[in-house]
């Protein structure tokens, strides 16, 4: 069956940085077999022509090392649609282009995912038909019941792909192998040996010119709503009996309805003038965009447990900030001390795990004995990094998408538990009850 992607704000940042080179790189690597036609609707009054101009630009801004050709063969395939992407009749128009069973890409804000979805079913959708919608999903609980609603009417579940690109990151796909693949470590997966579990992704880059979606969604619902708390689904869940969508997708659900969050001891802050690795970033809120009222965090933080018999009692922390001193990007899983010690004038450090996200590898911190005096210990680490993906995840992505397999994609109900675990959280910092701490850009964060 012949596809076509058809991108509702192909003019947008995510397109030109991620998607087109992302699809070009599937070329690339000999992945499509075909050429799959791209039809971009955005309210750029351009004609096919203008737009691939632009994509040219875009693809050797952002995939500098694609040889010609294979640019050359994703910008044939290029055309735009001016149009509104809430107004059935312009989406009537635009998908009337295309040839293939569509794939409709929502690369838009989030604030009209529900217009736009509304309008499409008004339209309809051939039979075959998929819909991939970008995170976050929705703007709160009631807005992503309602977009699942919309999306229950447009196509079947199985045809809906919630897209969360950190499920194709490398070191996210090997927490699956290494619990599931390897004995040594299910085991000791559980609250007896677990004493707590950090799941960190803290940035050095500023806004970056991202003040128009940045200032309204703020870092808890840019990256903990979505990102890290399916990073916590992952380490957290049950094992799967194997890993298809559907068993993967329930093992998930189940988890994140077990998950509750810790309001009073949540985290907001807020980044100001600072110096990081001698590049000087200005205060937050004198950004261009950014309206100080909103009170917008760019650093959140939040305890949360899974009140279940596997990790009752273990504390998950997430947190990420955004203009620190430091790129910690990693899963910490710390170990209890071990219940006698025979080194008696020694108390070692507990085991750690680190997954780490970026560069991807794997640590492990344990103790043994030195090369001195037989009795003495030594903290060593046992570490491996892992070689690049061969696709990177947004590639991955669309890959699974044109192939039919949601098994990287979020459930329904994933989005809408994802919602319910932070709005206690959203709630409180709207009323102030958590106050929003300052810290100096290039800083560990706030104190």
């Amino acid at each position: 069956m012949k596809r076509s992607f058809v991108v509702l704000g192909g003019s947008g940042d995510l397109t030109g940085r991620l998607l087109l080179p992302s699809l070009a790189e599937l070329y690339q690597r000999g992945v499509l077999d075909e050429a799959v036609e791209v039809l971009a609707v955005s309210q750029q009054d351009w004609d096919d022509e203008a737009y691939r101009d632009w994509a040219r630009e875009r693809l050797t801004a952002h995939a500098p090392d694609l040889g010609a050709d294979e640019r050359e063969r994703v910008v044939a395939q290029l055309g735009h649609e001016h149009g509104d992407v809430t107004s059935p009749d312009d989406l009537r128009r635009a998908l009337a282009r295309v040839d293939g069973v569509p794939v409709v890409y929502l690369a838009l804000p989030n604030t009209v995912f529900l217009p736009t979805l509304t309008a499409l079913r008004e339209v309809g959708l051939p039979e075959g038909a998929r819909v991939v919608v970008e995170k976050p999903f929705g703007t709160g609980i009631e807005d992503a019941r309602q977009l699942n609603e919309v999306l229950h009417g447009l196509v079947p579940e199985s045809g809906v792909f919630r897209i969360d690109h950190f499920l194709a990151k490398q070191t996210v796909l090997n927490v699956l192998g290494l619990r599931f693949a390897n004995r040594v470590f299910e085991p000791v997966w559980n609250a007896q040996h677990v004493d707590s579990v950090d799941i960190v992704f803290d940035e050095d880059l500023g806004l970056e010119g991202r003040a128009g979606y940045y200032d309204k969604a703020g870092a808890l619902r840019d990256m903990l709503q979505n990102h890290l708390l399916q990073l916590l689904a992952v380490v957290a869940m049950e094992p799967p009996q194997s890993l298809d969508a559907a068993t993967l997708q329930a093992r998930k659900s189940d988890v994140l309805r077990a998950v509750q969050a810790d309001v009073a001891t949540s985290v907001r802050g807020r980044y100001t003038a600072g110096t990081i690795v001698g590049r000087e970033l200005p205060d937050y809120v004198s950004e261009d965009g950014v309206d100080p009222a909103r009170g917008t965090e760019t650093y959140a933080e939040f305890t949360v447990t899974v009140d279940n018999w596997r990790w009752s009692g273990v504390p998950f922390r997430l947190r990420t900030g955004k203009a620190l001193g430091t790129r910690r990007k990693e899963i910490v899983v710390r170990f209890k001390p071990v219940p006698h010690l025979a080194f008696a004038d020694e108390q070692p450090e507990p085991d750690v795990l680190r997954l780490q996200l970026s560069p991807d590898g794997i640590a492990l911190e344990i103790n043994l004995n030195g090369a001195g005096d037989p009795f003495d210990l030594e903290r060593e680490v046992l570490q491996t990094t892992s070689p690049p993906q061969d696709l990177p995840a947004y590639g991955l992505l669309l890959k699974e998408m044109l192939s039919g397999d949601p098994t990287l994609s979020i459930s329904d109900v994933e989005a809408e538990q994802g919602w319910r675990i932070v709005q206690p959280v959203l709630d409180a910092w709207a009323a102030d009850d958590i106050p929003l701490v300052d810290y100096p850009a290039g800083s560990d964060g706030p104190a």
